[in-house]
């Protein structure tokens, strides 16, 4: 059976939607996986939303925790807010207690990709901090680490991302991901479905 990938994120201005069309992409490359995106819940009205200038949602279906459980391996995307993970993606994180409660999310590999304002507003706390949730569900964190090569060594150009996997800057909101931060971002998705697809197969 095919490894069941989900890449699951929250994304406001749409940064964290195109690393994640991208990380798709990247794990759809290898044979013998699935993927499959979802967006976790919205948890401002819409009237907020207008006023913070963010545009329509794109049409992925939102997920519940419970269907985290299904995935083989998930890969988590968020904004970043002060540092650390948006509010919206910790309170879809905090709803995963009956998950927690029965383990149902131990064992299975988990990455991070992410989004910050600037350079230095949290390219690596955000995941830093982020992998509090995995180590309490007892899921085995896959860093990209520096299997980008000489893509992580990049000095001529503002560049997102780290070891602990793929990122953006947003600026002000007009910033779009470069050709290089999506390059990482498709190769975090094709090397995380690489070892999720053998941690299957040798269950």
């Amino acid at each position: 059976m095919a490894a069941k990938i989900y890449i699951v994120y929250y994304s406001m201005y749409g940064h964290v939607a195109k690393l994640a069309e991208e990380i798709e992409k990247g794990a759809a490359s290898v044979e013998g996986v699935e993927v499959k995106l979802w967006q976790v819940p919205e948890s401002l009205s819409d009237d907020v939303l207008t006023k913070m200038g963010a545009p329509p949602k794109k049409d992925v279906p939102i997920i519940t925790p419970a269907e985290l459980a299904e995935a083989d391996g998930i890969i988590f995307g968020f904004p970043t807010r002060f540092g650390m993970m948006s509010a919206q993606f910790k309170a879809f994180m905090d709803a995963t207690g009956g998950l927690w409660k029965t383990q149902q999310l131990a064992g299975k590999p988990a990455g991070i990709f992410y989004s910050t304002g600037s350079q230095g507003g949290g390219q690596e706390t955000t995941p830093l901090t982020a992998i509090t949730q995995l180590v309490h569900h007892g899921m085995i964190f896959v860093p990209v680490g520096y299997t980008f090569g000489a893509g992580m060594f990049e000095m001529e150009q503002v560049k997102g991302g780290s070891p602990y996997g793929s990122g953006t800057f947003a600026g002000n909101g007009s910033r779009v991901a470069t050709e290089l931060e999506l390059q990482q971002a498709f190769h975090q998705g094709k090397y995380f479905a690489g070892i999720a697809k053998k941690l299957k197969g040798s269950v």
